[in-house]
């Protein structure tokens, strides 16, 4: 598998090459982050509380506007509506934005969206790649049921990224992987985690400290605190087993 992260990046006018759908989660987040991700698809929804989260950011003057929330309305506010406020849900809905109830209490608000996603998918007949903004910080039942859910998706999906403010994250299934490093937007620091499984046999390249078919687990080693070299533009990692990579996100100007 070949990975970019050019959605953290600007983007090019026009019609774009990849289809990415937003996923807000109800979890801090800085308006840079928000607008860079924004940018970057073409679907945005929000799970349940993630819509308080965003209509709060977008205080008046947000963005140079009277009113930046007119500027980024979501397409969709999906969960079982535990967390959504009722004058958010009546600012949304004056607005058209469908606000969906889904009771289903088997399912996280996360997975209620991703299930939209792919519905959207299977009626246009085009993939997404999923963005995940939130999911790795606050409770942390919340961010092992990240873990978990992408580790499953790696299954069914090529491409889901967890994006925070700290950090990018994502599934490397088990094989071979290339990973195109901007070292203007990543680093320094970086982690391989082998999360969900018992133990993983990895080799990389492009690292401060390299692997060469050493054994990581929970109960062993466990490779974190490692960096991006700054002249190094590719990480190559071959793993026996499915584990997360993730990298530093640079702060913003």
């Amino acid at each position: 598998m070949n990975w970019e992260l050019s959605f953290l990046g600007p983007q090019p006018s026009g019609e774009p090459e990849t289809h990415r759908a937003l996923i807000v989660l109800n979890q801090p987040f800085s308006f840079d982050l928000l607008q860079t991700l924004w940018n970057a698809c073409d679907w945005r929804c929000c799970a349940d509380g993630g819509a308080n989260r965003l209509h709060d950011l977008l205080e008046r003057g947000q963005a140079g506007t009277k009113d930046a929330r007119s500027l980024f309305l979501p397409d969709l506010i999906k969960g079982d509506l535990d967390s959504l406020r009722d004058d958010v849900k009546g600012y949304y809905a004056s607005l058209g934005v469908p606000v969906i109830k889904d009771p289903d209490q088997y399912s996280t608000d996360l997975m209620k969206c991703v299930r939209m996603v792919e519905e959207k998918e299977r009626s246009e007949g085009r993939h997404y790649d999923i963005l995940v903004l939130g999911g790795l910080s606050g409770r942390l039942d919340q961010t092992v049921h990240t873990l978990s859910y992408l580790h499953k998706l790696r299954k069914t999906r090529k491409r889901t990224f967890a994006v925070t403010d700290d950090n990018v994250g994502w599934v490397l299934d088990e094989g071979e992987h290339f990973i195109q490093i901007d070292h203007t937007i990543l680093g320094p620091t970086c982690g391989l985690l082998p999360v969900g499984i018992g133990s993983t046999i990895l080799s990389t390249t492009g690292l401060r400290w390299n692997l060469t078919d050493t054994e990581s687990s929970f109960d062993g080693m466990v490779s974190t605190s490692n960096h991006l070299v700054p002249e190094e533009r590719t990480v190559w990692i071959k793993t026996s087993q499915p584990i997360w990579w993730c990298a530093e996100l640079k702060k913003r100007a």
